[in-house]
């Protein structure tokens, strides 16, 4: 008997040591979390108790991945013992902050540029529905929607020869270009699923990306899967507002997938401004071996919504809402339909050297019903994007050499035809079109010291566009015509000097050029202006940030000068038409602040942050003389001198939350003349709920909010220099929204 309470007893001390007990804390605070989702390699699920500790059974070492909102995720390879487990708070101290800026992924403090990061959280203060309000909170960046899903970006004033769409800003996408060879970006294919983060490059930043003077914009969507996500959200709102998403996110192995599809309707504010989206996206992620790792992509978009017009000032002082005469009657609109897919290959030839290449192919129906006339294309694309990095050493100091190149070709079959109420009348011109751009860049970074980095990079870069007129109804000149820009050489030197591990201060001059679009070239009415010449700018820039504690501070003063400016206008017909105009000298600050009041995970308010951002654009024309009109000193036409964002973010315990975002945005000149102004405008949004977590398993979110509080008047995306003096696109009065979002974790 003695022996059988031995043996018993033995098993029972053997089973209590073989456990893995964790005790999970914040990093930051040392304070237990309670409510983390913690996942064992063998399948098993627990959720850490209110001490923050949990424990498993067994004897053999495991990887246990760890799961909390507002956390980083987390894995460690545990045995038997007693752990503690650090969880990282999804911060946005800038001293803590990495991006991939310049193909370099470096902490922010290291880049010698100024660069905005738009994250989840920013997008999750607003509705959800476009990218406009997150986007606008960061100083030097203005995103207009002037109808429903149509956007336009400005980057320090950079929308200037752009009455639609979104032009001279390059566009990347988990890496891959999505800006078209001919310098356009359908933007408004992608839904805000789609995006999970943003990195905005602000001035010219050719070295590495190629064209454009505006900037550059990153778009990262994929995340690593880590263990298994199945998620629904339902939303609704005024104007016959709504949205709903299902999503998934699988781990296999040391890769996995995520997949999502998305659908958004909306009746719009105003008289024929309807808008109907769907997208789907199907990402991988693979580990093939400790050196390789592909990714894949794959979205399906198909949009449609309708173009109310610009009004005039009686237009809009007798109804705001209503719909420019004709655009009804001629059912003005864009539907359009793309399928965009990439292949992605990570390679580690050693520690020191490795290479990522990209490979996309892209398709496009487009169809453009519009008062004067009825457009068709069809167009197929495809392209890539390849870079080697070397990290190592030059005289003792550290060095970092990244080399590779781009090149991008599409192919668009383009009809241009009479609009007989709505529907595509006699073909009036038609056109196989072809744009073509491509460059090679090289950059260095050298650390001179431990504080001190010097960098340096240059592209060559090549493009051209073929024109080859099939049909011309008026009897004008058919054939091929084509325009090959001059090869250009853009340079960028930087330095970047750390006072100390939470501050430190850069400078940069870099240059950048920017060709014409193939439909700035090639217009409406049928003419083509193969004479348009490309921009080309200079831009000096200096700047600091700090980020300690709670505080973060961005500041950034810059000086760009712009050659060959293209501006438009618009003729009697209504074809809006573009030409080069001498110079611009736009001179600007930009400053971000914010300040965490409280950050603590045991009191009643959990976060508790206020920030502001600062825009100041002084532009002018240089040198700008319009037939006996000479326009030279005047403000820049679309850019307001002054914009100012406060945000407060609140946070409870018990899950319920606040967002409060006030902006203020000065006048600013709709024509070159300065003769005619948009009034400044306060726009208020507000967005409130409560969001918990289950059981580890189960996430929910009820949420509520409202966009233009104060209901003012006013239009975001004026027309420049239009025919008629239809300058206003009226936005939204006071409009309310709210929806809810679930998620299944296992």
């Amino acid at each position: 008997m003695g022996k059988l309470f031995t043996i018993i007893f033995l098993l029972i001390s053997f089973m209590t040591q073989a456990q893995v007990r964790i005790k999970v804390v914040n990093s930051k605070t040392q304070t237990p979390l309670e409510n983390v989702r913690v996942r064992a390699d063998n399948g098993q699920n627990q959720v850490s108790n209110f001490s923050g500790i949990i424990a498993f059974s067994g004897s053999e070492v495991q990887t246990f991945t760890f799961f909390k909102s507002g956390f980083e995720a987390f894995s460690a390879s545990l045995g038997v013992g007693e752990h503690v487990v650090e969880l990282v708070e999804k911060s946005l101290n800038l001293s803590e902050i990495t991006v991939t800026a310049f193909e370099s992924e470096r902490p922010l403090m290291e880049q010698s540029a100024a660069i905005a990061l738009v994250s989840e959280q920013d997008f999750n203060r607003f509705n959800e529905t476009s990218i406009v309000n997150s986007f606008n909170t960061k100083p030097g960046i203005r995103i207009e929607e002037r109808a429903t899903a149509s956007y336009r970006i400005s980057i320090r004033g950079s929308s200037l020869r752009a009455p639609f769409g979104v032009r001279n800003v390059k566009v990347y996408w988990n890496e891959v270009p999505f800006t078209s060879p001919d310098g356009t970006t359908a933007l408004n294919l992608l839904d805000l699923s789609n995006i999970r983060t943003a990195e905005v490059i602000k001035g010219p930043s050719g070295s590495i990306y190629g064209a454009g003077n505006g900037g550059v914009i990153n778009l990262y969507s994929q995340a690593n899967p880590i263990g298994g996500r199945v998620t629904a959200d339902f939303m609704v709102g005024d104007f016959g507002m709504s949205r709903y998403k299902l999503g998934i996110s699988q781990q296999v192995g040391n890769g996995g997938f995520e997949a999502s599809y998305v659908s958004q309707k909306a009746d719009g504010y105003r008289e024929h401004s309807a808008m109907d989206r769907q997208v789907f996206q199907l990402g991988g992620f693979f580990s093939v071996t400790d050196k390789q790792e592909i990714r894949t992509q794959l979205l399906i978009s198909d949009l449609n919504y309708q173009i109310p017009g610009a009004l005039n000032a009686d237009q809009l002082a007798e109804d705001p809402t209503q719909a420019r005469p004709g655009s009804v009657k001629q059912n003005s609109s864009i539907s359009q339909q793309s399928v965009f897919a990439s292949i992605g290959h990570l390679y580690r030839f050693s520690p020191k050297i490795k290479n990522s290449t990209t490979l996309y192919m892209n398709t496009n129906d487009f169809e453009n019903p519009f008062i004067l006339d009825y457009k068709k294309e069809l167009g197929f694309g495809f392209g890539g994007r390849t870079k080697f990095t070397y990290d190592g050493k030059l005289a003792g100091k550290d060095l970092r050499i990244i080399a590779g190149g781009e090149y991008q070709t599409s192919l668009t079959d383009a009809q241009n035809f009479g609009n007989v109420n709505g529907a595509a009348d006699t073909v009036r011109f038609a056109d196989k079109l072809r744009a073509t751009q491509g460059f090679f860049f090289q950059q260095a970074e050298w650390n001179l010291t431990e504080d001190f980095m010097l960098t340096f990079a240059l592209s060559e870069n090549f493009s051209s566009m073929e024109i080859d007129r099939q049909i011309d109804a008026s009897g004008g000149a058919t054939g091929l015509q084509t325009r090959k820009f001059d090869p250009i050489v853009v340079p960028r030197f930087a330095l970047n000097y750390q006072f100390n591990d939470f501050s430190g201060v850069y400078g940069s001059i870099s240059s950048g050029f920017s060709p014409p679009t193939i439909d700035e070239v090639r217009t409406n009415e049928g003419s083509l202006n193969l004479d348009l010449e490309a921009e080309k700018g200079i831009n000096y820039e200096v700047g600091y940030r700090m980020g300690k504690g709670k505080l973060n501070l961005d500041l950034t003063a810059f000086y760009f000068i712009l050659d060959q400016t293209i501006t438009t206008y618009t003729n009697p017909q209504g074809v809006v038409l573009f030409r080069n105009v001498g110079s611009t000298d736009q001179k600007g600050i930009e400053a971000a602040i914010d300040y965490a009041f409280i950050r603590n995970e045991v009191t009643f308010i959990r976060d508790l942050k206020i920030g502001t951002s600062f825009t100041g654009n002084y532009f002018t024309f240089k040198d700008y003389q319009k037939g006996d009109n000479d326009f030279s000193g005047n403000a820049l036409t679309g850019v307001p001198e002054t914009t100012l964002v406060t945000r407060l973010d609140l946070r409870t315990k018990p899950g319920i939350y606040l967002n409060f975002t006030h902006q203020y945005v000065s006048e600013l000149p709709l024509n070159d003349a300065n003769t005619v102004y948009q009034d400044a405008y306060n726009l208020v949004n507000l967005r409130f709920g409560w969001a918990k977590s289950f059981a580890g398993k189960w996430e929910l979110e009820a949420f509520a909010g409202v966009d233009n509080l104060l209901n003012e008047s006013y239009s975001l995306g004026n027309d420049l220099n239009p025919f008629g003096g239809r300058y206003y696109q009226p936005a939204p009065t006071q409009n309310w929204y709210g929806g809810v979002k679930v998620a299944f974790l296992y």
